[in-house]
């Protein structure tokens, strides 16, 4: 259901983009492209060219911000500068106009070149009457352009507020923010429709004949419940503000509009810096799965091509395959694909799904997100094509429709829909899956063999934005506290655990003390304790994490007992576990399974909007074991210990983090990198968590 309305008009698009630009093109004196091309800002004019070859075209991108485009200038002035002023000709009365990095440097040769320029000094277009390539040396104008008066730069435009028409939509006023994207204020939507989108078309009203429009997290599921909030929106590939007529909160299934409003024509607005980054298909066939992926397929005979396409780091992985539940997408029994680039090598291992973790040996039998060589089946993806370019990686594979005797493998087939389910996320320093970033939380059911050819993708898009800065890392540093608490919490998102360590994470972490992952610092030859609640069921991949203390960053050491996974160096154990005659490690601490989880009403893949931990740590909810004594592990750290060593555990890998072994907790002993640190923990800090674990307990 998700894909049907994709199947509308996929070549009608084209026509209704050419009528709806023989309509615009009347009204696009004050906004909009001015060719047909892409949209680049409020068009100034053309440069006046009197030497040095200086030509280009100027545009007001906002009301600081020229952009130059097919800018030349030979580079042969003695003493040049882009020069602006407000005297009604270019003359030494003016300022110097930093260049396109800033800079206030003389000017060299440019050849067809875009860049934009920013006025210095919160300077505005408006108060200057003409940009230069002026030479200060002699005194003469090289090319120049003139702001006409009563100008009217770019700006953010504000229309209209969502018409009030059922589930509780309502907004503020809708802000138009650039020439891709919407804010939408204090919106509100009850979450009650069946199938309900952003939605987005042409024509005098909202209708079934339209394009989703990612959330404001990239995904094309229908969308959550909203409660005043300000919600971003970024308009799918190549479209923009100038190619649609309305917005909707629409329900596909239904045909029903919850809440719209009319988008102005011609609307004088910033150009987006996002960057569009076209993507062609090998394959007749293509979903859009989120904003950032999407999948393509082709069926020939007894076989299926699958090609995924992603705009994701180097060491990410993407994931796709056949649901465990045949009508609903569900991940426990499920028949995946897990697809990556590694140097010049494509991968596209097939795996199978018996447990939320990451795959470990339980009882003699591996359990967890493993690959099917491990569960006594076979490998049946046949690697095809693997090219990253531009920033995404391309994978094609093929595969059976019909399994043979691997009972790992599910049967896709070609005459109904099948439910299927994607992630993306971050491998491991094994080249092993970890906790996925993004995934779906709806169902996505497709025909895969269906007769006629689909395609919804669009091109992919690239922001500017920086990304979001990782949560501060807690330092307890108290030569009072000798007892600590282990519990175990979720990892928090890539501002939590991955992106305060650089450590894929499972999806789960140590709490230390009620702080996640953080770093701890003990005294050589005093007596330490921690009291260990991280489960204690080892038939459980999920719930089975003695604590352990090793030299290497990642633990997990139960893993690199099989020869499969030792691609590490040999990790040296200080504590935590007991060596066999043979040589088989066992933990001596594990305890009772205490908890933090997320509420029903949360989801974790907003993790990321919380700025810092001690906000997502409220967000949380515990649930311990009271029954049981905890797990102990008691040590002394000695001279034979290295100045740093880590805290994980005994099963996963990429758990926990550091602790620095001092001599004595003087600043210079724990090292001037820490001095400034303002996050350790006094005792009476401590007095307070004690509080709130009896309270907990």
């Amino acid at each position: 259901m998700l894909i049907d309305n994709f199947r509308i008009h996929k070549h009608s698009w084209i026509i209704i983009s050419l009528l709806f630009q023989i309509q615009k093109i009347s009204s696009q004196g004050t906004g909009g492209p001015q060719d047909g091309g892409p949209y680049q800002g409020k068009f100034i004019g053309k440069m006046n060219s009197y030497h040095h070859q200086v030509s280009g075209e100027i545009h007001a991108v906002d009301d600081t911000t020229f952009l130059l485009t097919n800018f030349n200038y030979d580079g042969n002035g003695a003493d040049t500068f882009f020069w602006a002023g407000a005297s009604n000709r270019p003359g030494p009365l003016g300022f110097i106009v930093p260049n396109e990095y800033g800079k206030t440097n003389i000017l060299s040769r440019y050849y067809n070149k875009d860049f934009t320029l920013k006025l210095p000094d919160g300077k505005k277009i408006t108060e200057i009457k003409w940009l230069a390539v002026y030479d200060l040396s002699s005194q003469n104008t090289f090319g120049d352009i003139y702001v006409p008066e009563d100008f009217d730069p770019p700006a953010t435009q504000r229309i209209s507020q969502l018409t009030r028409k059922a589930h509780g939509v309502t907004s503020g006023p809708i802000q138009v923010l650039d020439a891709k994207t919407l804010l939408l204020p204090e919106f509100s939507y009850d979450g009650g429709g069946k199938s309900t989108y952003f939605w987005v078309g042409v024509g005098p009203q909202p209708s079934s004949k339209g394009f989703k429009v990612p959330d404001e997290y990239g995904y094309l599921d229908p969308i959550r419940p909203y409660l005043r909030e300000s919600v971003k929106l970024e308009l799918p590939g190549e479209l923009t503000i100038f190619d649609i007529d309305w917005f909707s909160v629409f329900d596909i299934d239904t045909k029903e509009n919850f809440g719209s409003v009319i988008i102005p024509d011609g609307l004088n607005v910033p150009p987006s810096l996002v960057k569009i980054v076209p993507h062609k298909n090998s394959l007749p066939n293509c979903v859009q799965l989120h904003k950032e992926y999407r999948m393509s397929w082709e069926v020939f005979g007894p076989q299926i091509t699958i090609e995924l396409a992603a705009q994701v780091d180097e060491n990410d992985y993407m994931a796709f395959g056949i649901s465990g539940s045949p009508t609903r997408a569900q991940m426990i029994g499920s028949d995946v694909a897990i697809a990556y680039i590694d140097g010049y090598r494509g991968f596209a291992n097939d795996y199978n799904v018996t447990a939320k973790a990451p795959c470990i040996k339980v009882l003699g039998q591996y359990k967890g997100v493993c690959r099917d060589e491990l569960l006594g089946g076979l490998d049946d993806n046949q690697m095809h094509t693997a090219v990253r370019a531009n920033g995404i990686n391309t994978i094609t594979y093929r595969r059976s429709l019909i399994p043979n005797s691997d009972p790992g493998d599910k049967e896709i087939p070609t005459d109904r829909e099948i439910q299927l389910i994607w992630a993306l996320g971050v491998l491991n320093d094994e080249k092993e899956p970890s906790f996925h970033d993004l995934y779906p939380r709806g169902s996505l059911s497709i025909n895969l063999g269906r007769k006629e050819a689909e395609n919804n993708c669009f091109a992919f898009t690239r922001s500017t934005a920086e990304p979001k800065k990782p949560w501060d890392i807690s330092h307890i540093l108290d030569q009072n506290i000798r007892l600590f608490t282990a519990t175990l919490g979720p990892s928090g998102g890539k501002r939590g655990y991955h992106g305060m360590t650089g450590m894929a994470s499972p999806g789960f972490s140590w709490y230390i003390n009620g702080y996640l992952a953080p770093e701890l610092y003990l005294k050589r030859g005093l007596r330490y304790t921690f009291e260990v609640r991280g489960g204690n069921d080892p038939h459980s991949p999920e719930a089975y994490h003695p604590l352990i203390i090793t030299d290497e960053p990642h633990g997990g050491i139960d893993r690199n007992q099989n020869a499969r996974t030792r691609k590490r160096k040999e990790a040296r154990v200080l504590a935590g576990v007991q060596f066999s005659t043979r040589g088989q490690a066992r933990p001596t601490a594990a305890g009772p399974l205490c908890l933090a989880r997320h509420s029903t009403e949360r989801d974790r893949r907003r993790d990321d909007d919380f700025t810092d931990f001690k906000k997502f740590n409220r967000s949380l909810i515990y649930k311990c074991d009271k029954d049981q004594e905890p797990g102990m592990l008691e040590i002394t750290p000695n001279s034979s210990w290295p100045d740093t060593v880590y805290y994980n555990s005994f099963t996963h890998s990429n758990v926990g983090w550091k602790i620095h072994v001092v001599d004595s907790f003087t600043l210079s002993a724990v090292g001037g990198s820490q001095r400034s640190a303002t996050l350790g923990i006094c005792l009476s800090t401590y007095i307070a968590l004690i509080i709130s674990y009896l309270y907990l307990f």
